[in-house]
């Protein structure tokens, strides 16, 4: 079995992205979290717990887990192939 690498760093980008945004907001009327997001405010330049920075997170978590998704599948292929 093989994974097509280019999706299953859509498929991981997506649910990441979808993440930051879904924990953003719900953090914005109860204050859920806030720890943990004012530790990823301090990682990701730009990011705040606001509808702009939601905006922000959900690119940051897209493009890191695209990446790592996507190195994560070419590396199983390329192991399979062996």
């Amino acid at each position: 079995m093989t994974f097509n690498a280019t999706r299953f760093g859509l498929a991981g980008g997506i649910i990441c992205g979808l993440f930051f945004l879904v924990i953003t907001w719900i953090s914005m009327f109860n204050g859920y979290a806030m720890g943990y997001l004012n530790l990823i405010g301090s990682v990701y330049p730009g990011y705040t717990v606001s509808f702009l920075g939601s905006l922000i997170g959900f690119a940051y978590g897209f493009v890191e887990c695209f990446v790592a998704f996507f190195i994560f599948a070419w590396l199983y292929n390329w192991l399979e192939s062996l």
